[in-house]
């Protein structure tokens, strides 16, 4: 009953319509697509256990769209526990909104209209949730007799976007404490050649692994390629765009053909695909590399997906020397329960003095600019919102102390996968790493859960101590404690499964 089934699908899930392109504090409202955002699924099952992955070109999974895709999963076939469907975004930055209408769209109908024609995102919700549902549906009618082969290689893909400097920067003139960040010796993109830099904060991991999956003549069929490193170059684009990721499949299909590919996010919370200190040496790069007058973000794109095809090959030109077609599969769910990050009572009444202070300022009507118009009346609403947020987060933590989470372990034969939330930082990744007792353990940051909430911060104890956006008040609903507690809870079912 080991005898690995495996079967493969894919969507276009772009969209023409002029849609909210969520990632940045204010809306954006699409202008065409620069390159496809694709939902892939992935089913495999040995006839006594499954896994379905299936991975998005989206920023976060929110709204409910998880549930939405289990529903219409069942709607096709009772053979899929959809409690198996792991759903996990990329987190490209030039995505298609799939919030609810009664948050970003909701909060527009307050505002003075600025004429721009926006999309409805609820109805692409619809459609996307139903294109990944015949997705997986596809994939599981498809599956057949395969195997398996998996291993790591080296590209540099993420760096360390947080900054730490000697000083206190919100003790300096004009220091940063808003309804966005709240800045000390830490600040995400900081500038490094202040005289008062000191380190970044985080290293860089540079570990690619990758999952091959091969017909039962031992033929490629696809990879589930794991980078730990957000896809976010062209974050401030208006078209759409899988960043990165497109890149990266166009590299390795070059070199293999069309073949499919699954992409997951590793932990990526404090990484991300931008040179800060090098600047000067990566623009003279990219000019004799590839020529002038290019897109920065563009040639950024490019080499990481060079560089990550090289790695690939390489992975591939000694994994495929071992492929399993009968292995064991355990796939294990649970809701785990994870610490709060607390707000404190000073929090609470700097947030409730500024929420005021907001409250009076009044949205701009400027017909004769109405992107710049949508962009401050939106921003300002975000920012209310977020300040919002934090009292409600006062009054409930008093009830409820804790998040609950969907955690997902698997183990298919000697390699484990461990998924979470959160834009996780890269020490927690390595802690479970570090204690797994599998060969390679795939840790799958951006999962969606349950319910409608999804995405935000997961900052260790010294990202917490130094602040910066990321780590701060606004940005992490659970503490370094509860992050602490989701490794040792994931390293628990991993020890278990192994010894299974």
């Amino acid at each position: 009953m080991n005898k690995l089934k495996i079967g493969w699908a894919s969507r276009d899930i772009s969209t023409d319509n002029p849609i909210n392109i969520p990632g940045q504090f204010h809306m954006r409202i699409s202008q065409g697509i620069t390159d496809p955002l694709t939902a892939n699924a992935l089913v495999i099952e040995n006839g006594s256990d499954i896994v379905v992955f299936v991975s998005i070109d989206a920023v976060v999974i929110r709204s409910g769209l998880l549930d939405e895709v289990r529903v219409k999963t069942a709607a096709l076939t009772n053979e899929i526990p959809v409690d198996k469907i792991i759903l996990n975004a990329t987190h490209t930055h030039t995505g298609a909104s799939h919030y609810h209408d009664s948050g970003w769209l909701g909060d527009i109908e307050k505002m003075p209209d600025s004429g721009i024609k926006i999309a409805s995102s609820d109805e692409y919700r619809d459609f996307l949730s139903t294109q990944i549902a015949e997705a997986i549906f596809e994939a599981y009618k498809n599956r057949k007799e395969g195997g398996i082969s998996y291993g790591y290689g080296y590209a540099v893909v993420g760096h360390s976007r947080r900054v730490i400097y000697f000083d206190d920067t919100s003790k300096r003139i004009g220091g940063v404490v808003n309804g966005y960040m709240v800045n000390g010796h830490g600040v995400m993109y900081g500038n490094t050649a202040d005289d008062n830099f000191s380190h970044y904060e985080a290293g860089t991991d540079s570990f690619v692994n990758v999952m091959f999956t091969f017909d039962s003549a031992e033929n490629l069929t696809g990879a589930v390629v794991n980078i730990p490193c957000p896809s976010q170059n062209s974050e401030h684009d208006v078209k759409l765009s899988a960043d990165y990721w497109h890149d990266i499949r166009t590299a390795i299909r070059e070199k293999f053909g069309d073949i499919y590919i699954l992409s997951q996010c590793a932990a990526g919370g404090d990484i991300s695909p931008r040179v800060l200190h090098y600047k000067q040496a990566q623009e003279r790069r990219f000019k004799l590399k590839y020529g002038a007058g290019n897109r920065k973000d563009f040639d950024e794109r490019k080499d990481i997906g060079e560089r990550v095809a090289c790695a690939f090959a390489e992975i591939y030109g000694w994994a495929k020397n071992d492929i399993q077609t009968e292995l064991p599969i355990t796939h294990v769910v649970e809701t785990v329960q994870l610490s709060k990050r607390f707000i404190t009572d000073e929090e609470f009444e700097f947030c409730s003095e500024q929420l005021k202070n907001l409250e009076g300022r009044q949205f701009v009507n400027n017909t004769n600019d109405p992107i710049g118009m949508l962009n401050h009346n939106t921003a300002l609403q975000a920012e209310r919102g977020r300040f919002e947020g934090i009292l409600n987060r006062y009054e409930s933590q008093k009830t409820n102390p804790k998040l609950p989470m969907e955690l997902h372990i698997l183990r298919i034969g000697d390699i484990s996968f461990a998924t979470n939330r959160f834009e996780l930082y890269m020490d927690f990744m390595h802690r479970i790493q570090a204690r797994s007792p599998f060969i390679q353990t795939f840790v799958i940051q951006l999962t969606g859960v349950p319910g409608n909430e999804g995405g935000t911060y997961l900052a260790t104890e010294r990202g917490v101590e130094s602040k910066g956006y990321s780590a701060c008040m606004y940005c992490n609903l659970v503490s370094p404690e509860g992050g602490q507690e989701m490794v040792d809870e994931s390293v628990r079912i991993l020890k278990e499964i192994y010894k299974g």
